[in-house]
């Protein structure tokens, strides 16, 4: 008998020991970070509402509990009590029944009523039924990725039950080794923006954060083939944790499985949401400007089937001496600083992914409280001794100017964005604009994944900023929903058409210009002296939206027909600092000022040389602390 299937025999003795003599244990499993037990008599279950919190307390457990597939009544007549249990005031659009588990999906536009206070209405769900409910999301702006993703989901449940079988008895195997160490090699992201990676490795696991590209180089990818990566096998990773989906930390995560990767990825449900949405688009990018994808499509579904949504706050074990929590990042949708607890208390290391500490119109500011951290991996994209961003009100007061200004010359309003973060900031300031009359009336065009982005952020209210989600909640009030914004789906007619027409502000991907409808509409509207185009995110060293803030007004455009031509750009060009997701040199400090408790150490990465070198050094003289500045390829050992 393996080590695992003892557990699970022990684990089995004891639960029966804990719970009443009239429930009976029919099996106990793990999936993934999850102990599951079935049950004959789930009702009973049900009627206890504290004793699977009991249970997973004394076993320091995430516990499911899931009925015998032959104790189940029949879905027709489950589905009729089912909607009579919850109010109709839920709008409850679809139950899915799942036999094999036991398991019934209801999605909602309204979760929680479904889910009632404490629990109690699927509680009540269990004990008439039988079935285990799960609560999803009704999009109130449809989202495909959302759609697909759910539905790819359901036909892959057999698979995904038996990675996830899988994955449970890595975790919790048997460790091999007696030795305690803890090391992090940086694979990308170092003294750079851009190609985020990193391995954090004991003796017994191996865990990859984050994989992505680098904005504005083809071809600069993480060094994955180093053996700490996968120089060794892919099959030698344990984990891979994605602190959020922007292709910097993203886009190289499905290249994994083509490696042969099989193993889990841990992120928040946004995030694999989104993660699908941009990898996709990136591939499909790729391709049109000529450049060979560096993995098929298929890889992005591996990488969704693989992966294992985690929510803020929840202590996860994803290896027999690692636990993981994620925390909001306040960056964008999903966004996580990742804590790793590591041994019996041996050491804590938190992984700040990009943060933004300030409260934002989007999200609630970055959570810098743990029980523990010895060493922070904190990002520096502004750690710069002069990268202060302008304050959000006056950023804010700034645009409202310039989009006025604009409007009054008859001209047209240009803003690059991402898709995902800094595209709904601009949305809200504008929608709140035009409804106190601060700007004009004029139609707001949103062209590439924005509004599919959007539509995205408005499936997940819970991960945004508390007043907006209760916002989203109440249709009549959802700003997204506001009648001004147009999603641009006609393609070169309908930019022509709003070239040609009156007044507007376009927001358009990519956010630093380097590919996508952007350099369609600087084709449109690049010659217009009377319009502007304004710069409101990042813009990377070595990206076109780069060079155009630094004054290039010869831009090269791929014409139509493969033609290269130039554009001499006579728009006017605009940057307006603090919209960032992004903290600025105060807000990262601050960061580490309030931590609670404050780390020994901390990596500076994830910005230009001078900005990791200025904010390691200047963090090392305020607090006293031992700080670096590490480049590509660095291995530092902590215990």
């Amino acid at each position: 008998m393996s080590t695992v299937e003892k557990q699970l025999d022990d684990l089995k003795a004891q639960i029966a020991d804990e719970i009443p003599d009239d429930i009976s244990i029919s099996d106990v499993t793990y999936e993934g970070p999850e102990l599951v037990i079935y049950t004959r008599d789930p009702k009973r279950f049900a009627q206890d509402g504290d004793l699977i919190r009991t249970l997973a307390g004394k076993l320091r457990k995430r516990i499911t509990v899931r009925p015998d597939p032959d104790v189940l009544s029949r879905p027709t007549d489950a589905e009729a009590e089912i909607r009579s249990v919850i109010p109709e005031e839920a709008g409850v659009t679809d139950l899915d029944f799942h036999a094999d588990t036991g398991e019934v999906v209801i999605e909602a536009q309204k979760p929680g009523m479904v889910i009632g206070r404490h629990g109690s209405t699927l509680r009540e769900i269990t004990q008439r039924v039988g079935w285990t409910p799960e609560v999803v999301r009704t999009p109130p702006i449809e989202s495909s990725t959302v759609s697909n993703v759910r539905n790819f989901l359901k036909q892959e449940r057999d698979d995904r039950r038996d990675i996830l079988e899988r994955v449970g008895r890595q975790i919790h195997r048997e460790e091999m080794s007696d030795e305690e160490w803890v090391r992090i090699t940086t694979l990308g992201c170092c003294r750079e923006v851009g190609r985020a990676s990193f391995i954090l490795n004991t003796p017994e696991t191996r865990v990859l954060i984050d994989c992505g590209d680098k904005p504005g180089a083809d071809g600069e990818v993480p060094y994955l083939q180093v053996p700490e990566a996968l120089g060794a096998g892919a099959q030698n990773l344990d984990a891979v944790v994605l602190t959020h989906a922007h292709l910097d930390h993203s886009a190289l995560i499905p290249l994994l499985y083509k490696y042969g990767y099989d193993g889990p990825i841990y992120c928040t449900e946004p995030t694999r949401d989104l993660m699908g949405l941009l990898t996709l688009d990136y591939l499909d990018v790729a391709a049109k400007e000529g450049r060979a994808p560096p993995y098929e499509s298929e890889m992005v579904r591996e990488a969704i089937k693989h992966t294992i949504p985690l929510e803020y706050g929840d202590v996860t074990d994803i290896a027999p001496d690692v636990k993981l929590t994620f925390h909001n990042a306040g960056h964008i949708l999903g966004s996580a600083v990742s804590h790793f607890h590591i041994g019996d208390g041996l050491y804590n290391v938190a992984f700040s992914g990009d943060i933004h500490y300030d409260d934002t119109r989007l999200f609630n500011g970055a959570v810098n409280e743990f029980p523990r951290v010895e060493t922070l991996v904190l990002e520096s994209t502004y750690g710069g001794r002069n990268d202060y961003q302008t304050d959000q009100e006056d950023s804010e007061r700034k645009l409202k100017e310039v989009i006025n200004e604009t409007y009054e010359k008859g001209g047209k309003v240009l803003i690059p964005a991402f898709a995902v973060g800094r595209s709904q900031e601009i949305m809200l300031v504008i929608e709140e604009a035009m409804r106190s009359g601060d700007i004009p009336e004029m139609p707001v065009h949103l062209d590439g994944m924005i509004w599919e982005a959007t539509a995205i952020h408005t499936t997940y209210p819970e991960y945004l900023r508390d007043d907006l989600r209760d916002r989203i909640f109440h249709e009549d009030e959802n700003p997204f929903l506001a009648p001004q914004f147009n999603h641009i789906d006609g393609g070169e007619e309908e930019r022509q058409e709003v070239a040609d027409g009156d007044q507007c502000i376009v927001l358009s991907t990519s956010g630093m210009v380097t590919g996508g409808p952007i350099m369609s509409w600087l084709e449109h509207l690049g010659s217009h002296s009377d319009s502007r185009m304004v710069f409101v995110g990042y813009q990377a060293q070595g990206t076109l939206g780069r060079r155009i803030q630094n004054g290039w007004d010869e831009i090269p455009i791929n014409g139509r027909g493969g033609r290269s031509n130039t554009l001499t750009l006579q728009m006017d060009v605009e940057t307006v600092d603090g919209f960032s997701g992004h903290a600025d040199r105060q807000g990262l400090e601050n960061f580490v000022r309030t931590m609670n408790p404050r780390p020994e150490k901390v990596l500076c990465v994830h910005g230009d040389e001078s900005s990791v070198q200025d904010l390691s050094s200047a963090l090392y003289h305020e607090f006293n602390m031992r700080t670096f500045a590490p480049k590509n390829l660095e291995t530092f050992r902590f215990k």
